[in-house]
């Protein structure tokens, strides 16, 4: 999603994977150049220097930049953003283990997070440093690790409904309406993908891994419980009952239905927002209908994070900078990226409030289950996808799918461990 850094201070490039600029107080001679990332760094009069490696696309760059700058102008110090195109993100765990790493991870998916807590990268992020009941719930339910809060939230993503307001004046609230006006006004989505089906399975009683206060248990999983059951039952039903959609859709047919206008539902999260609009279909957002036991399903979120590495010698300002970023930032990154923002009142700001697509996806979010983030997690996809596949083909009955996608799971960890 990361190309690269707009404009800059001070600009080079490593292997053609970084670009980095310098914002803040200029110096003179080398210290113009950008910083690598030693994870030292200080400047004249006791200030420092910090290195920031980010993940993000190149059209949030002038908005990530603008607020770093202001934090800089504001203290005094400086600091060198650089742009990381590595999709797995191993290039921060191979450069901070030799101490060569920034001093903050911008960008992070809060589902990495367990990878490197468990490989010592992450600084716990420090009492009182912020107050959390100024954030979202969710935010911080999404940075905790084994109990520890080991980042900063920034923004967060969900999925929601998204519905023709030309065929459909109201969202239905409840399951047996929804199976109605699908039928009549036609509704597909991804539903192999399990990202995007795990609300139908946890709102019928289903979960991933027990969350016991902040500590997820890999021993407890619920994906093959009566309640998991009775989802991959619902998925099949979508396919073979309903008959909403064909077992064989993917995310580009079921998206391409709804631009053209072919179906009224279509699930989805705000990186389809501007395809939708050029598209010129009228439309709105609403949350997943309430199921048959009148569960309202939860569907999975995903948190923007900042994190700090234990390797920094400067810890403590760069917190202060990932503060000020997620708390002054929201604007500037709604406008770039259509990042919802995490801090109460930036969500209570009519600005914010204006965007109704937004507001939509924020309460959806708000109320959602944060992704597992913890390693275990990467052996969930594949057992579910795959099983996904079977149930709405009529390959599997839900039983055996639930039976074979726990025992799948358990193998997996096994092997990780």
């Amino acid at each position: 999603m990361n190309t690269s850094w707009k404009k800059a201070v001070s600009v080079l490039a490593t292997a053609g994977v970084m670009a980095s600029l310098l914002v803040g107080c200029a110096s003179s001679g080398d210290d113009k150049k950008a910083d690598q990332g030693t994870q030292t760094g200080q400047t004249t009069g006791g200030k420092v220097k910090l290195t920031v490696w980010s993940y993000w696309k190149e059209s949030e760059f002038e908005a990530l930049k603008s607020v770093a700058q202001e934090w800089a102008q504001k203290t005094g110090n400086e600091v060198t953003l650089q742009i990381d195109n590595d999709k797995e993100f191993q290039n921060y765990a191979t450069a901070a283990r030799s101490g060569k790493g920034p001093d903050i991870l911008f960008g992070l998916p809060h589902d990495n997070l367990g990878s490197f807590a468990k490989a010592g990268l992450l600084a716990e992020l420090p009492s009182g440093e912020v107050n959390e009941s100024d954030y979202a719930p969710v935010a911080f339910q999404g940075t905790t690790v084994g109990g520890k809060k080991v980042a900063m939230p920034i923004s967060m993503e969900t999925y929601g409904l998204y519905y023709n307001t030309d065929k459909v004046k109201t969202p239905p609230t409840t399951w047996a309406d929804f199976v109605a006006s699908a039928q009549q006004n036609g509704f597909m989505y991804d539903i192999n993908n399990f990202y995007f089906s795990y609300p139908f399975i946890q709102g019928n009683g289903g979960y991933v891994f027990k969350n016991n206060n902040g500590t997820l248990d890999v021993n407890d999983i619920g994906l093959g419980n009566e309640g998991a059951k009775k989802g991959y039952q619902l998925l099949s039903d979508m396919v073979n009952k309903y008959k909403f959609m064909p077992a064989d859709v993917n995310g580009d047919i079921a998206k391409g239905k709804f631009t053209s206008k072919a179906t009224a539902y279509y699930i989805s999260g705000p990186w389809d927002v501007e395809a939708v609009k050029k598209a010129g279909v009228n439309f709105a957002v609403a949350p997943l209908p309430a199921l048959e036991g009148g569960t309202v399903p939860k569907t999975f979120v995903g948190i923007q994070t900042g994190i700090v590495s234990t390797k920094s010698e400067h810890q403590k300002e760069a917190w202060d900078l990932l503060k000020y970023i997620s708390e002054n930032g929201s604007k500037k990154f709604l406008d770039a990226g259509a990042r919802i923002p995490v801090v109460k009142k930036q969500l209570e700001d009519p600005s914010f409030k204006n965007n109704t697509t937004a507001v939509a996806f924020a309460n959806i979010a708000s109320n959602g289950e944060p992704m597992p983030n913890i390693p275990e997690m990467a052996s969930v996809w594949t057992p579910e996808g795959n099983n996904l596949k079977l149930v709405t083909s009529g390959k599997s009955a839900a039983d055996k799918a639930a039976a074979d996608i726990l025992s799948q799971i358990k193998e997996g960890i096994a092997t990780q461990q």
